[in-house]
């Protein structure tokens, strides 16, 4: 049987109460003080309609929400910071995790052991006492488990050292017949590879344990230069970056920023192609390797230098506070000449779009090569991430799918057969066959009917259990 989403109805206060008795954290109602606050996630235009929220401090909460989801026949849907959300989560039990944001570093075995509401900054800040650095995000406010569970693609190591989810030691997982499992390549191997990529599919993560790196500076930062340089820009870029050494990680960005006090004095209300490096060698062959960039055009901005790792939130510069925008991104097989004029002429100075990002991240290196210990991450060997992301409230939320969509589908030639999990729409989430392929999928599909045959695990970019 699979539970069905249509007509589930509201949790009584009676019910709530009886697993109110048995967790630590909180249990919250509609309507009740801490409600909203915890439903809340970070993209304005969506939001979460729960039944109930379970706000747990410890695994046995966690445990004692799930039990209760099963007695009730609800969905559950986990939520740390609310970066990617699928659905309202109407009738379901939501688990809010971010009072388990615990960081322990081990700076001897170069490991780092998160709870399930820790986010990257606190890491990247702990790590960095030891000298050493994860395979962070470029947002710091998104979670480390979710990013981790659909592959996690780093713009700053992630061409030497490939995706976050290689690096993974152990994952503890509450899985959906309440059980507790310590989750690693010998306890239970099939579980381990489907959880490393299949995102959420597979049950709540309550702790991570992942490989650091000794990188405690790089160079790099952006180089802002005038939009209407983007064709010479782009075809400087694409020429360059693949005959750069795997520790250079870099992307191509159009922006068009609004005018606002966050925004940096230089860009604000303006059209301009960024350039963002991260490089972990030294500052002179950095500076070296980047030259043939600085020389295409003037730049209206360059920040990129030596700096420290905890400062590489600034490369992309994303916000950090919840904002109202749509976002959705392909990966492309090829990015040939005839490519790259298609994308001028979609996002270029010439286009008329309202995106307010379009960006492109060069993959390679690392990303494609197997890890010691495969796992479900998919898109190896596709060499190109295209992001498109428009702003606006959820009033516009049509024209805003329109806007991303025109860029995306002008560049349907060259799109790849699978995609990022990451970087999904909520839309998106009956297509996860597609995502992962065919053969990937089966597996997974396999795995899921074992630990999860009910589907509870559904409000995400759904695996369904196999027949």
């Amino acid at each position: 049987m699979t539970f069905s989403d249509s007509s589930l109805p509201p949790v009584s206060p009676a019910d709530a109460a009886r697993l109110a008795a048995k967790v630590a954290g909180s249990v919250l109602l509609p309507g009740e003080a801490g409600y909203d606050d915890e439903r809340a996630v970070w993209n304005l235009n969506y939001e979460l309609i729960p039944a109930l929220i379970v706000v747990p401090e410890r695994v046995a909460d966690v445990q004692a929400a799930v039990t209760f989801a099963a007695q009730q026949h609800r969905p559950v849907l986990v939520k740390a910071t609310g970066h990617q959300i699928v659905g309202q989560a109407q009738g379901a039990v939501v688990i809010a995790t971010r009072r388990m944001n615990d960081v322990a570093i081990d700076a001897a075995g170069r490991t780092a052991r998160v709870g399930a509401g820790a986010i990257w900054s606190d890491v990247v800040e702990k790590a960095a006492k030891a000298g050493l650095a994860p395979l962070n995000g470029s947002n710091p406010t998104v979670g480390d488990i979710g990013y981790t569970l659909g592959g996690g693609l780093s713009p700053t190591l992630g061409r030497s050292h490939g995706y976050a989810a290689d690096h993974v030691c152990s994952l503890d997982v509450v899985t959906a017949d309440g059980e507790f499992r310590h989750v690693d390549p010998e306890s239970e191997p099939e579980l381990f590879w489907a959880l490393r990529g299949g995102k959420g599919n597979f049950g709540v993560v309550t702790a991570l344990e992942f490989r650091l790196f000794p990188v405690p500076r790089l160079y790099g930062d952006g180089i802002y230069f005038p939009g209407e340089r983007m064709a010479d820009l782009l075809r400087a870029w694409t020429d360059w970056h693949p005959a750069t050494p795997e520790i250079m990680v870099s992307s191509f960005a159009v922006l068009r920023l609004p005018s606002l006090p966050e925004v940096p004095e230089p860009l604000r209300g303006t059209f301009t192609v960024s350039l963002r490096i991260a490089y972990t060698g030294t500052s002179e062959d950095g500076e070296r390797m980047v030259a043939p960039l600085r020389a295409v055009a003037p730049a209206v901005l360059d920040t990129v230098a030596d700096m420290p790792y905890t400062a590489v939130a600034s490369i992309h510069n994303e916000p950090t506070e919840p904002v109202s925008y749509y976002e959705r991104g392909i990966t492309l097989r090829a990015f040939p000449a005839q490519a790259q004029d298609k994308l001028v002429e979609l996002v270029g100075p010439d286009s008329q779009t309202s995106l307010a990002i379009a960006e492109l991240r060069a993959l390679g290196g690392a990303w494609d090569r197997e890890p010691a210990v495969p796992n479900a991450v998919a898109t190896r060997g596709l060499p190109y991430v295209l992001l498109g992301v428009a702003v606006g409230p959820r009033l516009e939320e049509q024209q805003l799918k329109r806007s991303v969509a025109k860029m995306l589908d002008g560049m349907k030639p060259w799109h790849g057969d699978r995609r990022m999990v990451n970087g999904l729409a909520p839309e998106e989430a009956a297509d996860a066959a597609a995502i992962y392929g065919p053969e990937c999928y089966e597996r997974l599909a396999s795995i899921k009917k074992t630990y999860d045959p009910t589907n509870m695990f559904r409000l995400n970019h759904n695996v369904m259990p196999a027949a």
